[in-house]
């Protein structure tokens, strides 16, 4: 399943109904961003039918920015039922994303 891109309208129905969420807040103008991309891509097929894998544009979304907490991009946040259980913020190698994934599996 590739990368869902969220608004804030739909954002809480799909978290909420998946076991666990990893979601991007992103920009398009954020070089860092970009360089995590591809990981982030990678991810969703890896842990397809077990992760929502979902990406919010902070320029397009910045309500759902303010309300996670959002200072600096990229952040990937991990929701499990709903609620944040950890958060990443910067480029991180492949491998940081998975433990967090499998640590709340």
């Amino acid at each position: 399943m590739a990368v869902k891109h969220l608004k804030t309208s739909e954002f809480k129905s799909v978290v909420d109904a998946a076991p666990l969420a990893m979601v991007d807040f992103w920009a398009s103008w954020c070089g860092p961003c970009k360089m995590l991309s591809p990981v982030i891509d990678s991810l969703a097929q890896q842990f397809e039918g077990k992760v929502m894998v979902g990406k919010v544009n902070v320029d397009e979304e910045p309500e759902l920015a303010r309300q996670f907490g959002v200072m600096s991009i990229p952040t990937v946040v991990f929701l499990k039922n709903g609620k944040e259980v950890d958060r990443k913020v910067g480029v991180m190698p492949p491998e940081t994303f998975v433990a967090a994934i499998n640590a709340n599996l």
